[in-house]
């Protein structure tokens, strides 16, 4: 019968190579910079299982357009998959049709104030049209999502005649983000909806908005109204995403000077900083919270950014980076990160995985070629700990089994060496008077013998 010493160090040992195993895992997948469309697709499957228990309703208790993004991300990611791979467009343009029917639901458009221009906002209208564009692209100008499409769009475009480039998304607030999101819509209907016609609205909003950028950086800024904010990280990755689809020239000026302020590497970790260098702040329900100043939201949404621009040195090290410590993982034809703690982190992960990825002039390296090093060691580290008792244990069982196999009769040493020595010597002297009386022997019968007596 196994000791209960005994099963406590098997336990150990197992234990200790389950966390191996999950401590080298991560640090291989850190080396994956580029992310399988099989397992987007399988991240859009449990984000679709998500989204029907709840979740979008989750997501808005815990910011404003939780709701919103849920489902708008969710339809995008999927249109960006078809685009890359037309055997999934079936499927995606079936999903991303009912995450509209969501945005479109009272639900859908609860916090959005339909007295602004566009009715509900520039956010609502801006982030719904380019979603609705992207399925009229796959189904083509004969959906009947284009009636709708082409009406939102001349309702944003009458709105920045007459409003100025930066459109209100709630009442008093506007937000340049989801200017350039709503200007996206306005370019995707010229390609894809009949003749172009927002060209020149087009033209004159990327005049007005260059000369209201950042002093401090050359971007756009993060808040135009009711006071004007300067650049951030957060804002900024949405805005180097879209703006190729408006003004290719002007979006790699962007790009380079987003990448010259906000992509930073603390710890020798890649990601995006919510404010520029030379410049802090605390985090907030856009950025979430900040680590050594730099934003997770901002990060993810960066790989998209990235990927777009064709910056594959960025790209590259952050998928890496949400791959060796995202804690992704997989469930049959599933796949989450964070364990799917936070299911809209999913969705924006997806979202910019999914990102079609275009040829560009290189860019500079933004991390050392040693940049996973150091992980490597502090992983070789806490294994190092973990695996020493487990070995400890497993080459004292050999030794402990060899003791028990010997001869059962067999005493300890102390006690065998004294007692066989001492039967070695007296096995091998003679018993005489003189022998005795050598060793200092004169009691008993034989010192009253005489030496005659000896015979």
């Amino acid at each position: 019968m196994i000791s209960f010493r005994s099963a406590v160090g098997a336990l150990y040992v197992a234990v200790a190579l389950v966390l191996t195993l999950l401590i080298a895992v991560p640090q291989v997948r850190l080396y994956r910079d580029e992310q399988p469309r099989a397992d987007i697709v399988g991240q859009l499957r449990f984000l679709r299982s998500e989204l029907g228990s709840g979740l979008g309703e989750e997501m808005q208790a815990m910011f404003p357009e939780g709701y919103f993004f849920s489902y708008a991300l969710y339809g995008l990611a999927w249109t960006d998959i078809a685009r890359g791979d037309t055997t999934y467009r079936d499927e995606a343009l079936r999903e991303a049709r009912w995450a509209l029917a969501r945005l479109e639901s009272p639900a859908g458009k609860a916090i959005f104030d339909d007295s602004l221009r566009p009715a509900h906002g520039v956010f609502y209208v801006g982030w719904s049209s380019r979603l609705r564009g992207a399925v009229i692209e796959l189904a083509g100008p004969d959906a009947p999502e284009t009636v709708r499409f082409v009406a939102d769009c001349a309702a944003l475009a009458a709105a920045f005649d007459t409003e100025g480039p930066f459109l209100e998304a709630y009442p008093g607030q506007a937000w340049p983000v989801d200017s350039v999101v709503a200007v996206a819509a306005l370019s995707l209907h010229d390609r894809i909806a009949g003749p172009p016609r927002f060209g020149t609205v087009i033209a004159e909003w990327s005049k007005s908005a260059r000369t209201r950028l950042d002093p401090a950086t050359g971007l756009l800024p993060h808040r135009a109204k009711p006071v004007t904010e300067g650049a951030r990280g957060s804002s900024q990755s949405v805005i180097q995403r879209f703006l190729p689809e408006i003004d290719t020239e002007w979006a790699q000026e962007q790009y380079r000077a987003f990448r010259g302020s906000f992509v930073d590497i603390p710890l020798g970790l890649p990601g995006v900083r919510e404010y520029p260098r030379g410049r802090n702040g605390t985090g907030d329900v856009d950025s979430g919270p900040l680590i050594l100043g730099v934003s997770a939201s901002a990060t993810v949404v960066a790989i998209g950014a990235a990927r777009v621009h064709g910056d594959r040195a960025l790209a590259g090290p952050l998928t890496g980076l949400g791959e060796g410590l995202g804690v992704p993982v997989g469930a049959g034809d599933t796949k989450r990160y964070a364990f799917g703690l936070l299911p809209v982190g999913d969705a924006f992960l997806a979202w910019s995985f999914a990102a079609p990825s275009t040829a560009a002039p290189s860019y500079p390296p933004v991390v050392r070629w040693w940049w996973r090093m150091p992980w490597h060691v502090l992983a070789l580290t806490i294994v190092a700990v973990l695996l020493l008792p487990a070995i400890r244990v497993v080459i004292r069982k050999p030794r402990r089994a060899g003791i028990r196999g010997s001869d059962p009769g067999r005493r300890s040493r102390g006690s065998y060496s004294v007692a066989t020595r001492g039967r070695r010597a007296g096995a091998g002297r003679p018993r005489t008077r003189s022998a005795a009386a050598a060793h200092g022997n004169h009691d008993g019968p034989a010192s009253a013998l005489s030496p005659g007596d000896n015979r």
